[in-house]
């Protein structure tokens, strides 16, 4: 099943999409849903992230390649890097990534995302997708300039609109081998598979659950391969996992401040 969230006159709604069309939904995102009447196309229909999670947890540095042509001055972690993503961060499929003024180095990070579906805590790695609720796509946007700056990842990577995700949440599969890629106006800049993940699925699952309580629809962002890219206004970056859809973004600049 590919859950979706979309927005109504009357709010978010979460629906279902098949072959490319959204579907109305009733019943527990977490639970059983029931598939309904059709809403439209997948791009005539203003989706949402497909989830509102308490926590985004995002993971650095877990790409070997990653490590040794992007960032050479560090070394292979020995356990994963955690840091967080605040939930302001979050937009949707098609909505717009906005480059900050003073930003000057902003990046794009295709990663696989997985989408928590029960309240857990210390899960052991053999028992991690019993947690799960499914997998995503997702761009970790960051202001390198910032984080070369500060020494830490807060400022760069949690800004409004830097954690793009979806289209949807794609439930009954795994992470074992999934092509990943990215692409900036049509030019594909990132090719790897997740199967280079330094710190696999169950792995972090388990790890990350022995630090703090998961909640249902929390995110745990998985890191990118080699080769972010660089974005400017006017671009359109597309993220794409295999199984998992393209979640497509435009770049915009932030309006000058009024006054």
């Amino acid at each position: 099943m590919e859950i979706v969230r979309y927005q109504t006159t009357s709010g978010s709604q979460v629906g279902v999409l098949e072959n490319g069309i959204v579907r109305q939904a009733q019943g527990d995102m977490y639970g059983k849903l029931s598939v309904g009447p059709e809403v439209g196309p997948l791009d005539a229909v203003t989706l949402l992230s497909p989830v509102q999670p308490s926590k985004l947890i995002a993971i650095g540095l877990n790409y070997l390649d990653h490590i040794t042509q992007d960032a050479p001055q560090f070394t292979p972690p020995e356990n994963p890097i955690i840091f967080l993503k605040p939930p302001s961060s979050l937009i949707g499929h098609n909505q717009p990534i906005v480059r900050p003024n003073g930003v000057e180095q902003l990046d794009a990070e295709a990663e696989l995302c997985l989408v928590i579906g029960k309240r857990c805590r210390h899960v052991k790695a053999a028992h991690a997708y019993d947690v799960i609720l499914g997998l995503t796509v997702g761009n970790d946007v960051s202001a390198r300039d910032y984080q070369f700056k500060d020494g830490q990842w807060a400022r760069a990577k949690g800004f409004d609109t830097f954690a793009p995700l979806g289209p949807s949440i794609v439930t009954g599969i795994k992470a074992d081998d999934l092509k990943i890629s990215s692409r900036v106006n049509g030019e594909g800049k990132q090719s790897s598979s997740t199967k280079y993940l330094i710190f696999d699925v169950p792995y972090l699952v388990e790890f990350v659950s022995r630090v703090m309580t998961l909640e249902p629809g929390d995110v745990i962002m998985t890191g990118t391969p080699a080769g972010p890219p660089r974005l400017q206004p006017g671009d359109v970056c597309e993220i794409e996992i295999e199984g998992l859809g393209i979640l497509r973004n435009s770049v915009v600049a932030e309006a000058a401040p009024v006054g």
